[in-house]
């Protein structure tokens, strides 16, 4: 056999174990989901155990708070944690950077600065305006962020997420001072803390807008990975750059919006979920999403449990478990060996 005949068939080899080490990472991932779904629905301080739903019947205490609380707030946390992720892999396609996502390209910060301007130019105003006012200060602040980056003369991969972090600071500091003027500091804390312990029947359902901005993502999936390629590729092959540049902002400002009035601030989840699942798949946009999806509803249901049991009966703020576990898994993708973060 000849050296080249060799190296055809080392290079035909490889890929082999790769698709079902795939799978079986594929199915891990929606057992745990499934495990951790049901685990969910039964941790609380009431007693919603099976034997309390079945003492109690379908008219009990327990079905009650089961049907109200524990399925809005398990529904919630898993189509949050999945519409964020894809917010922060759309996100990393626009702006051609890995180490972007909403909380550190200032996007979370102006849809909170959103909310609060319609706090106080409109307090009567309905939940899903004021929804509203924040998707459309996210989207500014998306622009804002990208013709910032444009206008950087040196785009190393680690500046980027720097700038919007700096950003993001400058635009939280404005907010938080017109809150503390005006007496609503107290509101502002329930945004800046991401928790799902307010969550019943009623007041989760706009989240349900976070999961039709994802199925649009699925729709223009391809189209996301032609101009994560770059402008010039995107336009030499036919492709509106701008308009994919448009739709891809207002999935991300909608979803941020969303899960702002939902659940608040939950920050590194954009960001660390789709760099784990492009190490798992690669960078095409159309295959990622399902896993990016699915992995960060699982981030997020994981989190939300350690933050309801840790310190039970007391709860801690999920922004703080996942802000730990983020930012832990932030820095291994920036120090681990072939980052080229560096």
């Amino acid at each position: 056999m000849t050296a080249t005949a060799v190296a055809t068939t080392s290079t035909t080899s490889t890929p082999a174990p790769t698709r079902p080490r795939r799978t079986w990472v594929g199915v891990l991932i929606g057992v745990c989901l499934v495990l951790l779904g049901i685990a969910s629905l039964f941790i609380g301080v009431s007693d919603v155990s099976p034997a309390a739903l079945m003492q109690g019947g379908a008219d009990g205490t327990a079905a009650f708070l089961l049907v109200s609380s524990r399925v809005p707030r398990t529904v919630a946390v898993l189509l949050v944690g999945a519409s964020l992720a894809i917010a922060g892999l759309i996100l990393q396609m626009l702006v051609r950077n890995k180490f972007v996502e909403p909380s550190t390209t200032g996007v979370t910060e102006f849809a909170a600065l959103g909310m609060l301007v319609a706090i106080v130019l409109w307090p009567g105003m309905a939940l899903m305006g004021k929804m509203g006012v924040a998707a459309l200060f996210g989207l500014v602040g998306t622009w804002v962020f990208m013709r910032i980056i444009r206008a950087v003369p040196v785009r190393q991969l680690v500046l980027v997420p720097l700038v919007g972090i700096m950003l993001g600071g400058i635009v939280g500091a404005v907010t938080t001072f017109f809150a503390y003027r005006l007496d609503l500091l107290q509101s502002l804390s329930q945004w800046s803390q991401g928790s799902f312990a307010t969550i019943m029947q009623g007041r989760y359902e706009y989240v349900w807008i976070a999961g039709v901005m994802v199925v649009i993502a699925w729709i223009a999936a391809d189209r996301f990975s032609v101009i994560g390629l770059g402008e010039d590729f995107a336009t030499n092959l036919g492709l509106n750059y701008r308009r994919v540049v448009a739709v891809g902002m207002v999935v991300v400002a909608v979803i941020t919006a969303a899960v702002l009035v939902t659940a608040g601030m939950i920050p590194f989840l954009g960001l660390v979920v789709p760099n784990i699942v492009s190490l798992i798949i690669g960078d095409n946009v159309r295959r990622s999403i399902p896993w990016v999806a699915g992995l960060g509803a699982l981030f997020v249901l994981a989190c939300d449990i350690v933050a309801r049991t840790v310190r039970f009966p007391y709860e801690i703020p999920l922004s703080v478990i996942v802000g730990i576990v983020g930012a832990g898994l932030f820095l291994w993708l920036l120090l681990r060996k072939g980052s080229r973060a560096h």
